[in-house]
């Protein structure tokens, strides 16, 4: 390892103070758990496994840590249950906002279904009116604190359901209000995404931007319908193309046709790694596909996907990151940009947070050994001769 690696090798608070940015993360994934339990008690929700919130955070914890994605799926049920009311998503998003900002979040594309919070009698349009209200609130409270944040939010249907286009219809309604894009979410076995073709075809035609749960427990089929058959701009993990790269014995690699295409055409993947453990994507964050497909230069990206069943943060994986392959702030720039460069955002807005926000701040970062060193050496006394 060479003095530049070791200068660049971020420490904990740099980790936490590097601007970074998050394209795969969802709004009920991450609640807090005091949230939670005060929610269930305004609203009435009596579903709840605990009422202490150390002990409800350590449930949902242990509850999604089980190595199967529709396990983990499970937990959403008691997060969407007390998210049915206007003040309840308003507080949820303006926390969201918040709670990202403080973990150095400077850019994040926050993604719900507004099927799953009608049950208290909201309208689609009152549901995604109050997230974009709450939004608004996390990035006001950001900046009284001093941070900075932007949050676009995207619309998520749900794959097992049939209203996908109607969700793509409102995406669209709301585009230039607070929305930036559409996602279909839900378990992958059993519901390609061609289902819901009709919704694709309806955004393309809008010239609007949408990705795709793919890739995740599912593989290459589910990556290439994604792609071919539904035109996805970016892949929701998209994790498993690692099956169609094949590393040989003697270090040298071969892509299939599928992964070459998805390199070749910089297609984003959303890559959650803390998520991926917990859903059996991957065994460990040393053997997780993130590394090879950096080092193949594909489009990686770095995402919490549910900050709370995953007990993470975009500092935390990158923590896990670094100790996994030694990562340096160069690295975790690089992530960043290709992050930022795949946003929904217009490309000026884009090109203006990589070179006014993203590059500064890691050029920051980066020089502050520089400095260590100095005040080292000067403390140091001088040999006698």
């Amino acid at each position: 390892m060479t003095s530049q690696t070791i200068a660049n090798t971020p420490t904990p608070d740099q980790i936490h103070r590097a601007p970074k940015v998050l394209l795969h993360d969802h709004l009920d994934g991450g609640l807090r758990p005091a949230t939670i339990v005060e929610l269930a008690h305004a609203t009435g929700y009596s579903q709840l496994p605990e009422t202490d919130p150390e002990k409800l955070g350590v449930w949902f914890r242990e509850a999604a840590d089980s190595g199967s994605l529709e396990r983990y799926l499970e937990t959403f049920s008691h997060t969407v249950g007390v998210m049915q009311t206007r003040d309840a998503l308003v507080r949820v998003a303006a926390e969201c906002a918040e709670d990202l900002a403080e973990d150095g979040v400077v850019y994040a594309e926050v993604r719900y279904a507004p099927e799953q919070h009608l049950e208290g009698g909201l309208s689609l349009e009152e549901v995604v009116e109050a997230v974009n209200e709450g939004f608004r609130e996390g990035e006001r409270r950001a900046r009284e604190k001093g941070l900075r944040i932007r949050v676009g939010a995207l619309l998520t249907a749900m794959r097992h359901a049939a209203r996908a286009l109607e969700i793509a219809e409102l995406a669209n309604r709301y585009r230039d209000l607070g929305v930036v894009g559409f996602d279909i979410a839900g378990a992958e076995a059993g519901y390609p995404p061609t289902r819901h073709l009709d919704a694709f075809e309806y955004l393309k035609r809008e010239n609007n931007h949408f990705t795709i749960h793919a890739g995740e427990a599912f593989g290459l089929p589910s990556i290439w319908q994604a792609l071919q058959w539904c035109g996805a701009d970016r892949l929701g993990h998209g994790v498993r193309i690692i099956d169609d790269i094949q590393v040989h014995e003697d270090g040298s690699v071969e892509l299939g046709r599928l992964a070459s295409y998805v390199r070749d055409k910089r297609i984003p993947l959303e890559l959650c790694p803390s998520s991926n453990l917990q859903t059996g994507a991957a065994a460990s964050y040393a053997e997780h596909p993130i590394g090879l497909l950096r080092r193949l230069h594909f489009r990686a990206t770095v995402n919490t996907d549910n900050r709370l069943m995953s007990h993470t943060s975009m500092t935390r994986e990158f923590e896990h990151l670094v100790e996994a392959f030694g990562y340096t702030l160069d690295d975790m720039q690089w992530f960043s940009v290709n992050a930022m460069k795949s946003a929904f955002i217009p490309f000026d807005e884009r090109l203006a947070m990589i070179n006014d926000v993203i590059k500064p701040g890691y050029a920051e970062l980066k020089s502050e050994w520089l400095f260590r060193q100095a005040a080292s050496t000067s403390g140091s006394s001088p040999s006698e001769g």
